[in-house]
Formats: structure tokens, C-alpha cells, sequence
């Protein structure tokens, strides 16, 4: 089991964690309660890995909190998930700040609320000095328009390469620049898509797949996503050279 600090050939300290939320209000309904209770909970569920994730390696953490689609949500419920958003950026982020914990919010901000977009610009103020964790939480963010919009952006670029698309890529979803892979790429709620999340990042990312409902997600849980993701053999295309087994020809 892992309980602490991976140790591995790579840097596991940098490790790029990206989780989708999935299953608060599924959650909600099988105890009778209200969508928004789900999601509710669900913010507990971040704060616990949040706090935890740093201990374990994690260097970049993404999570899924709102996506483009979910604007296709009945208004009450959006309204409600939107305001709680905004308040766990005041509530937390001082908490985030006392951490070392840098938080940013990535997707995009022309559709949200002036007093959220307000609440992302102060947290991301107030934690910009943090290095123990990236935590980047992406609010109507959507892959495929974020890769559309860079692509167009690369009509007028000099330069043709993955690194100045990635470039623009971070631009046009406000992460301040490119960002590294994705690493590890875990969906709870028992689910087994991507989601329209972070396709570029995910090219050669693990993919791991929790029947837990996000709002009971647990540190155990993310250390045995890391346990699942430190065992794999990770190739990137190439091929694993073996030893010659001794006296063949």
C-alpha cells in the first residue's frame, strides 16, 4: 500500500493528478435528498484531497468541477452549484494560501457570474505563491472548444509544434501557459468516459475508474488510484527491452 511519498524512477512529487467529480447527484437522490446536497457534500470530498494530495506526490491537481455542458442543467440546480463554487473560492482559499496550495481556475470566464469571476481572481491572487500543490479546478471548461479555439489562434502562429500549441492551449483556458501532461486520469461514480475533459493533457495518461460516488471519496481511495498508476509499466510507444535469457543463441 501506499502511505506515503511514492518513490519511483520519475519525480512522482510532480505528478499530474486529473480527477472527474462524477456522482453527487446520484448520490444526493439514493438518500432522498436534493441534487445541490450532493454537490455539497462533494465539496468536502475535495478539501480531503486536497489536503491529502501533496502528501502523496501530487504535484499538479485538476479537477472537473463545471463543464461547458452542464450550463444543459436545470437553472435552479446551476445557479446553485455556481454559487457554491463561488463560496468554497473565499471560504478556501485563504485556507489554500496558509497550505502552499496555488489554486487556478481554468475553462472559461465570459459566461460565469461577475462575483465568481470576481472570487477567481482574488483566490488565484492570494495563493499565487503556493509550490506544494497546483490545484487547478476547471469551471465551464469544454476540451473541445478549448483545442478549437487554440487552433485557430495557431492561423497567425510562427511556429508549428506541440509546445507553442500547448502554449496557446493554456492561454485560451486561462492556465496561465502550457501545463504538463496528465498523468493519472481517475472518473469516480462508476463511469467510464473522458468527458470532454483535458484530451490534449491526456494523450498518454493512465486511466482509472472508481465505483465510489465523488462525495464519498476517501484519501484511501486516491492512494489506491497511485498504488493501480505505480505498478503500470508506462512505454509511451516504445518497447521494454528485456534481458537475454542466458545460453540462448
Amino acid at each position: 500500500m501506499l502511505t506515503q511519498m511514492p518513490s519511483r524512477s520519475e519525480n512522482s512529487s510532480t505528478l499530474h493528478v486529473a480527477i472527474l467529480l462524477d456522482g453527487n447527484g446520484r448520490w444526493a437522490a439514493l438518500r432522498g435528498m436534493p441534487r445541490p446536497e450532493g454537490h455539497r457534500a462533494g465539496v468536502a470530498a475535495v478539501r480531503r484531497v486536497v489536503s491529502a494530495a501533496p502528501g502523496l506526490g501530487v504535484g499538479t491537481l485538476t479537477l472537473y468541477a463545471f463543464s461547458s455542458n452542464n450550463w444543459e442543467r436545470p437553472s435552479g440546480e446551476v445557479a446553485s452549484l455556481l454559487a457554491l463554487l463561488e463560496d468554497y473560492l473565499r471560504t478556501d482559499a485563504p485556507v489554500c494560501a496558509a497550505q502552499g496550495v496555488r489554486l487556478r481556475v481554468i475553462g472559461r470566464r465570459d459566461r460565469i457570474p461577475r462575483t465568481l469571476v470576481k472570487a477567481i481572481d482574488e483566490a488565484e491572487r492570494i495563493t499565487a505563491r503556493g509550490h506544494a500543490l497546483d490545484l487547478r479546478i476547471a469551471i465551464d471548461y469544454s476540451s473541445r472548444d478549448a483545442i478549437l479555439r487554440a487552433a485557430c489562434w495557431m492561423l497567425s502562429s510562427l511556429e508549428v509544434s506541440q509546445r507553442e500549441f500547448g502554449r496557446r492551449l493554456g492561454e485560451v483556458t486561462n492556465s496561465g501557459g502550457p501545463v504538463r501532461d496528465v498523468d493519472l486520469l481517475i472518473r469516480t461514480g462508476g463511469e467510464r468516459r473522458l468527458s470532454d475533459f483535458l484530451l490534449w493533457e491526456c494523450a498518454y495518461a493512465e486511466l482509472f475508474f472508481s465505483p465510489r460516488m465523488w462525495p464519498d471519496f476517501q484519501p484511501a481511495d486516491l492512494v489506491e488510484a497511485l498504488d493501480d498508476f505505480l505498478a503500470r509499466d508506462r512505454r509511451f510507444g516504445r518497447v521494454t527491452e528485456t534481458a537475454e535469457p542466458v545460453g540462448a543463441d
